[in-house]
């Protein structure tokens, strides 16, 4: 618990003894978050005592007329929550996450959707850029096999990008998404197939009411979530500024491991974690370091990589493209180029087009001069 935060009290007898109704209306109600929560039980010995306070304590504070969360919401949101088939996870009780149990801002409701016995596992998270690059993909990918390899669980926060490579790839080992909206809700849309297959082999995980849909404050809240799940958190790829550097000071603030992959200098995508370094993170080449910096033993059996898809191409002639799509294609492979040179064969296989598709398109490119070739068959972003 952070120093100087109010003591919760006892949470497996507070959770066994009151209805769940009543801590989804306390926790529903107007500015009552996580930290006041637990201030108002603690201080009023129950949650049913604390929900009764609350309008005086509004009173006192200035408030007129103020009223808890009303009964109908919360029992409309359990409604839901069944038909989606999650489960309500109260803090201190059954299948609640024990990593989560001594922070001072630990949420005291979680909706679960999928296994879960992975909370019960160790967890690293692995967290990163939305709009990481070919190799922040493929670092993500080897680093999740790895870990799940090792028999670590791979929290992150299914956002397009890093978020996404690392759950598809610890998917037969163990995942868990952290959503920033509603346990129920897909976002975003792109990741719909990746979050089904989440909630049938990993676990989805959410302090957001059912069918919330996330906006930007729910996502700061939801990293400190991530970090507090995982022993460490990797920064694969981050801007300077991003969500992935509030995860990590997250981890700070929690006594989390923090290490980060380093990067060229000269893409801002990788600025935030070589800044993480400069700042004493450990420095990471791949899971070996991750694992030594546990102290866990290596992993005995083989990584788990995508099978490999050789360019081919294709024997009808090629389809005509409209203008958006011809800048949707540059876009993509814009996006996964940077000042590293990435062999173009490899390029291809992410694209996942065929390779007469995109050489055509790097002509293009390097004639516009937006990516240049290097020797050995190498592309990078000019």
């Amino acid at each position: 618990m952070a120093p100087g935060s109010t003591p919760h009290p006892n949470p497996t007898a507070l959770s066994q003894a009151e209805d769940p109704v009543l801590w989804l209306r306390l926790i529903r109600s107007r500015r009552v978050g996580a930290v006041t929560f637990h201030r108002l039980v603690a201080e009023h010995g129950s949650v049913a005592a604390a929900l009764d306070a609350l309008p005086a304590i509004a009173r006192a504070a200035g408030v007129e007329n103020y009223q808890p969360c009303p009964l109908e919401v919360v029992r409309h949101e359990l409604a839901r929550g069944r038909q989606a088939g999650a489960r309500l996870l109260l803090w201190g009780g059954p299948g609640y996450p024990a990593a989560l149990m001594d922070l001072a801002d630990a949420p005291p409701v979680l909706w679960a959707q999928g296994r879960g016995d992975l909370l019960e596992r160790p967890a690293v998270a692995l967290v990163g850029a939305r709009n990481a690059s070919s190799l922040g993909l493929r670092m993500a990918r080897r680093l999740a096999a790895t870990l799940g390899a090792a028999g670590q669980v791979v929290v992150s926060g299914l956002a397009r990008g890093i978020d996404a490579e690392s759950h598809e790839a610890s998917l037969a080992t163990g995942t868990i998404a952290v959503q920033a909206g509603g346990v129920d809700v897909i976002y975003p849309s792109e990741n719909g197939a990746l979050t089904r297959k989440i909630r049938e082999q990993g676990l989805c995980l959410s302090e957001q009411p059912i069918g919330c849909e996330p906006q930007s404050r729910h996502f700061p809240p939801r990293n400190r979530i991530i970090s507090g799940l995982a022993r460490a958190v990797v920064v694969v790829e981050a801007a300077e500024r991003s969500g992935s550097l509030s995860t990590a000071r997250d981890a700070l603030d929690q006594g989390r491991e923090v290490l980060a992959v380093p990067g060229h200098p000269f893409d801002p995508r990788s600025a935030g974690c070589n800044q993480l370094i400069r700042d004493g993170a450990t420095l990471v080449r791949g899971a070996q370091d991750v694992l030594e910096a546990l102290s866990l033993p290596q992993p005995t059996v083989c990584e788990p990589l995508r099978p490999r898809v050789e360019p081919t191409i294709p024997e009808a002639p090629r389809e005509r493209r409209s203008l958006s799509e011809t800048a949707e294609l540059h876009s993509r492979i814009l996006q996964r180029l940077g000042p590293n040179p990435l062999a173009e064969d490899q390029l291809i296989r992410d694209i996942g087009l065929p390779a007469a598709t995109v050489a055509g398109e790097l002509l293009t490119l390097e004639l516009e001069g937006l990516i240049q070739r290097e020797p050995g068959g190498l592309l990078a972003r000019a």
